[in-house]
């Protein structure tokens, strides 16, 4: 049937998150890790209203938008990620947020980490491959970052086998990029980020690159969430059930189902996301989903290679970045050029 699609979003283009370590790195420039929703939405019939969402009324049907503006709808699709956790004090007014995406990647530049102490905070799979790109990024001699990586857990990279670990830690090791773990952050100053053991992290840049959280106006929705504040979504990805609101990627958390919140799973659930939308305004069953138990992680080193792991399995090389360079590649450039795989 007949549908009118619109698409909120503030930002002019997506970044793609699995290239953003390479453009850090030097290894793609901007262009090539940006993906044109605008043309997308052209080419499948959907309008784009450039705005942020900040408020939902399920009782009204409507959607609030930052700029004060309001949209009604029939059926809601809310796919917005996730966010960081910035709370603790002076990370505001002192540290640079990899999230939101598109502000971290607009404002990067190498000259904001050349020559200078840098703390990364985040020890995850995604805060190792940052400094591992920040580190390896062509600087002049004697103009390399002097660099550490906090994290609150007592080992990088919790949900990766021990030997994908190992390997990141042996990388992280013969680059000389120091790990503080097991230590919580109380503070970051404009010198230093401060631990809970006492430990002051001599730092002038420092990159927050803590794990996702969920957005704090979710709570205020009247939609049901999950212990942790993500909506909580039945196997057809609909929000507590309901018909009318619909939710995927690391803003979800399918209920029975728990899940890592990564990009892969966003990706696997976007065409049940699709279908199931289309047949809730033709008033059809939706389609039920049940995530793979098991995902594919590759993690550049930013010296051309990568480490790959999958479940207890791991695999380091340069072939390894060769696979994980052409599955990037190939995913931008199937939206690329105004076009959109048909879901309509």
């Amino acid at each position: 049937m007949p549908a009118e699609i619109v698409l909120i979003e503030p930002n002019p283009a997506l970044p793609y998150t699995g290239m953003v370590p390479g453009y850090v790195a030097g290894v793609y420039d901007r262009s090539e890790i940006l993906i044109d929703f605008v043309s997308l939405c052209a080419s499948a019939g959907a309008t784009v209203k450039r705005a942020r969402c900040v408020a939902i009324d399920v009782q009204s049907r409507r959607v609030r938008c930052e700029d004060g503006s309001t949209l009604g709808y029939d059926i809601l699709s809310i796919d917005i990620g996730s966010t960081l956790d910035t709370t603790v004090p002076g990370v505001i007014e002192n540290a640079v947020c990899v999230r939101p995406l598109w502000r971290f990647v607009s404002e990067w530049s190498p000259a904001m980490v050349s020559g200078q102490e840098v703390a990364i905070v985040g020890a995850g799979a995604a805060g190792i491959e940052l400094a591992l790109a920040v580190q390896a990024y062509g600087y002049a001699p004697g103009n390399a970052p002097n660099m550490t990586v906090v994290g609150d857990a007592p080992m990088i990279a919790p949900g990766l086998a021990a030997r994908g670990r190992t390997r990141l830690a042996q990388a992280c090791k013969a680059r000389g990029i120091r790990l503080e773990l097991g230590a919580r952050v109380l503070r970051v100053t404009p010198a230093s980020v401060q631990l809970d053991n006492g430990v002051a992290v001599a730092a002038q840049t420092v990159l927050w690159a803590t794990g996702p959280a969920p957005h704090g106006w979710l709570r205020d929705t009247g939609l049901e969430l999950d212990e942790r504040g993500y909506l909580a979504v039945d196997q057809c990805l609909r929000v507590g059930g309901r018909p009318d609101v619909y939710a995927a990627g690391d803003v979800a958390s399918i209920i029975g189902h728990a899940r890592p919140k990564a990009g892969v799973y966003a990706v696997r659930e976007a065409p049940v996301l699709a279908e199931n939308l289309k047949r809730a305004l033709r008033g059809q069953q939706p389609r039920r989903y049940v995530p793979q138990r098991l995902a594919l992680a590759l993690i550049g080193t930013g010296d051309g290679r990568a480490v790959g792991t999958y479940g207890p399995l791991s695999v380091e090389g340069e072939w390894v970045w060769r696979w994980k360079d052409a599955i990037d590649r190939k995913f931008v450039q199937r939206y690329r050029g105004g076009t959109v795989p048909s879901v309509w």
